[in-house]
């Protein structure tokens, strides 16, 4: 069962602020020409990616994540737990923010809380992002949002391409206009919108905010999240930590050359932003491009990469190391 790469088809999202960089970049086959959100790697209810190859391709991720635990090192949960995107800011999207855990248990039906972060794929030269906020007391947070004072309320950040932010859940935040991003968060689709620049919609309606659940998740006052980074050189394979906390481990990896890998989690997430290469498992190779996107399941003992491309790597952090292989 599954001593290869599983690869996966997208599932795309159109969006008021998408364009067509998904296309322009990657060549996917988008909806239309505002086309913001590829969810590469994803077993939500609302946008579940396929598998492409394999005795269960045709499946949903979700299906396969619910059937066949073998292939994920019997990890514990009743939701796959992350979700991959690569988002296409054509304009600015709504300043926003995600509740933690307990309060979408409590008030989302049951979801996760989502907690997320970002590598700056590519973006425009005066491109920024929305981090935080100036709001020192809640009353304060509260005056400048009923007052639209959101010049003075939130934290513009410059960015370029390859910065990196790690975005958790109660955090303000927004992805300015130009910017191409991959996004890692918890599998949820849980948004409260605070602000919308008062556009509206195809139908000339503006869109709908949450502006008391934003109040009620919001962290306040805004703190920097702090994240511990380091890189590491293996054979062709150089490696850079991202982050590393309670939901997932993120990684750049930048590949020139080959190496050999033992399997020491329960799987990993692959998304190929630049090049191409192979993944060999068994003496058997495996080809990925540009734009795919691929899990490395707990069947797999060890494999070897190779090629010239850069990917995002990423695995869940709480689960135990191995898989069968423990």
């Amino acid at each position: 069962m599954y001593k290869e790469p599983i690869f996966l088809q997208p599932d795309f999202k159109e969006r008021i602020w998408g364009g067509t960089k998904l296309r322009d970049y990657y060549n996917y086959e988008i909806p239309s020409t505002n086309t913001g959100e590829c969810w590469g790697i994803s077993a939500h209810e609302n946008g579940p990616s396929i598998l492409k190859n394999g005795p269960l391709r045709g499946q949903t991720l979700t299906k396969v994540w619910e059937n066949h635990r073998e292939l994920f090192g019997h990890e514990e949960g009743e939701k796959f737990p992350l979700l991959v995107k690569i988002l296409d800011a054509n304009d600015d999207l709504s300043v926003q923010v995600h509740p933690d855990d307990e309060y979408a248990r409590i008030y989302e039906s049951g979801e996760l809380g989502k907690t997320e972060c970002w590598y700056v794929i590519d973006c425009e030269v005066d491109s920024h992002l929305i981090l935080g906020h100036h709001a020192k007391t809640k009353e304060e947070f509260v005056r400048m949002i009923e007052t639209g004072e959101w010049d003075l309320l939130l934290k513009k950040v410059p960015i370029k391409p390859g910065d990196f932010y790690y975005v958790p859940s109660g955090t303000i935040h927004a992805i300015g206009k130009g910017a191409l991003i991959l996004e890692t968060q918890q599998s949820s689709d849980t948004t409260y919108r605070v602000y919308d620049y008062d556009r509206i919609d195809d139908k000339g309606d503006k869109r709908e905010r949450h502006v008391q659940q934003s109040i009620e998740v919001s962290t306040i006052p805004h703190k920097d999240a702090e994240v511990k980074q380091g890189a590491n050189r293996k054979e062709g394979l150089i490696t850079k930590q991202l982050v590393s906390e309670k939901y997932f481990t993120v990684y750049h990896c930048q590949l020139d050359g080959s190496v050999e890998q033992k399997m020491n989690r329960n799987y990993l997430l692959l998304s190929i932003l630049e090049g191409n290469g192979s993944v060999i498992i068994e003496g058997k190779s495996y080809s990925f491009t540009k734009g795919d996107h691929l899990i490395l399941p707990s069947t797999i003992s060890e494999y070897q990469l190779t090629g010239d491309a850069q990917f995002i790597l990423s695995h869940t952090t709480y689960g135990p190391l191995g898989g069968n292989n423990k």
